[in-house]
C-alpha cells in the first residue's frame, strides 16, 4: 500500500514535466503541418481565417462552462480587445503563415525563442519592465537579449557546410519527385526571415498589451476566445482582399483541413488548458524552460519527413539564441526572488511567458 502511495506521489510529481514535453511535441507538429499545407497550396491568408474559426470553437465550451460567473465586458473593454487582436494576433498570424511558405519549419520554431527577448524590450520601452545594469540580473538580462536576437540573425544569413550527419532519412524519400521544402532563392530566404522577424515583434507587442487587458477582465479563457473570434473576422476581411479565387478557400479532406483543425483546436485549446495547470503547478519560468524542445524535435523531423538539410551555421545561430534565452530568464527569475520587479510585473509576465509558449 505505501508503495503505491510513493508511486503515486512520483507521478504527481513528474505530471508538469510530461505536460511539458506534450506541449512541445505539440508545437514541433503545429509548424510542421503549417509548412506543409501551405506548401501544398494553400492560401496563408485562408489558413489564418479557418484556423481561428476552428480555435474560436474550442474555446467557446471551456470559456462558458469555466467562466460563466464572470462580469461582462463593457463597451470600452471590447473595443480595446478588438484592437489588440487586429494589431498583435491577426497580424503576427498572417505575417507568420506568409513568412513560412518561403522558410522552413525549423526556422520557425528557432526564431519562436527570440519571442520572450522582444517581449522583453518591448515592455522596457513601455516601462512595464525593470531593468538595472548595475545589479547582475539586469546585466544578464540585456546580454541574453541582444545574444538571443544575434542567434536569429546568425540562423537567418549564416549558412556554412551542411551537416552530413543530419542526412539519414530513407532512400525512397530521396526518389520523391516533389519535396515540401520548396527550394528558394536566398532574396526569398532573406523576405521570409525577415518577415518572421516582424510576426514576432507584433506577436511579442500583442503580449504586452495582454498584461494589461487581464487586469481589467480577468476570464483568461474567455478572453483568449473572443480575441479569436475577432481575429478570425479580421483575417476573413484580409483574405478576401488578398485572394478572389473561391477554390482557395475549399477545404477537402486532406493535410490543409488537417492543419488548421489541429492549429485550431490542439494548439490553441488543448495545449493553452495544459500549460494553464502547469503554471499553476511550477510557475511560468518552468514552461518557458522547455520552450527549445520543440525546435529539436521540429528539426529532427523535418530532417526525416522532409529531407531538410541542416546547416553549421544554423547551429551556430541555435546555440546563441537559446542561450540568450535561458539567460533572460535567468536575470527575470532572480529579480522575482530579490523582489526586484515591480508590483505589475508577476501577471504581466504569467500571461507573456504563457502566450510566448502557445506562439502563432
Amino acid at each position: 500500500m505505501k508503495s503505491l502511495i510513493k508511486c503515486a506521489m512520483v507521478m504527481e510529481n513528474h505530471k508538469p514535466y510530461i505536460a511539458m514535453l506534450f506541449v512541445q511535441f505539440i508545437y514541433a507538429g503545429m509548424a510542421l503541418f503549417s509548412k506543409a499545407a501551405i506548401a501544398k497550396g494553400m492560401n496563408p491568408y485562408v489558413f489564418v481565417v479557418y484556423r481561428q474559426a476552428f480555435a474560436t470553437v474550442a474555446l467557446a465550451p471551456f470559456a462558458f462552462f469555466l467562466e460563466s460567473k464572470q462580469t461582462s465586458l463593457s463597451y470600452n473593454l471590447l473595443c480595446k480587445i478588438f484592437l489588440i487582436s487586429l494589431c498583435g494576433l491577426t497580424l503576427s498570424l498572417n505575417l507568420y503563415y506568409v513568412a513560412i511558405n518561403y522558410t522552413t519549419a525549423t526556422f520557425a520554431a528557432a526564431t519562436t525563442n527570440t519571442i520572450p527577448v522582444l517581449t522583453f524590450i518591448i515592455a522596457v520601452c513601455l516601462r512595464m519592465e525593470s531593468i538595472s545594469i548595475r545589479q547582475l540580473p539586469g546585466i544578464a538580462k540585456v546580454f541574453g537579449s541582444v545574444t538571443s536576437l544575434s542567434g536569429a540573425l546568425v540562423f537567418a544569413f549564416v549558412k556554412g557546410p551542411p551537416i552530413k550527419f543530419m542526412k539519414w532519412y530513407p532512400a525512397t524519400q530521396k526518389q520523391t519527385a516533389h519535396s515540401l521544402i520548396n527550394s528558394c532563392s536566398f532574396g526569398e530566404w532573406i523576405k521570409g526571415s525577415l518577415i518572421m522577424l516582424a510576426a514576432n515583434t507584433a506577436w511579442s507587442l500583442w503580449l504586452v498589451l495582454q498584461g494589461r487587458i487581464v487586469k481589467q477582465y480577468p476570464a483568461k479563457i474567455r478572453l483568449t476566445a473572443l480575441q479569436c473570434f475577432f481575429s478570425c473576422i479580421q483575417s476573413t476581411f484580409w483574405a478576401i482582399a488578398a485572394e478572389r479565387n473561391p477554390s482557395a478557400w475549399r477545404l477537402g479532406w486532406d493535410v490543409h483541413l488537417l492543419s488548421v483543425a489541429y492549429c485550431g483546436v490542439i494548439v490553441t485549446g488543448i495545449t493553452y488548458l495544459l500549460q494553464v495547470w502547469t503554471i499553476e503547478k511550477k510557475g511560468p519560468v518552468f514552461t518557458a524552460i522547455f520552450t527549445p524542445l520543440a525546435l529539436i524535435i521540429t528539426a529532427s523531423l523535418s530532417a526525416f519527413l522532409w529531407k531538410e538539410t541542416l546547416h553549421w551555421g544554423s547551429i551556430g545561430g541555435v546555440v546563441l539564441l537559446v542561450g540568450g534565452l535561458y539567460s533572460v530568464l535567468w536575470g527575470k527569475k532572480r529579480e522575482d526572488g530579490k523582489g526586484v520587479t515591480n508590483e505589475q510585473n508577476p501577471d504581466t509576465k504569467e500571461e507573456i511567458v504563457l502566450e510566448c509558449i502557445t506562439h502563432h
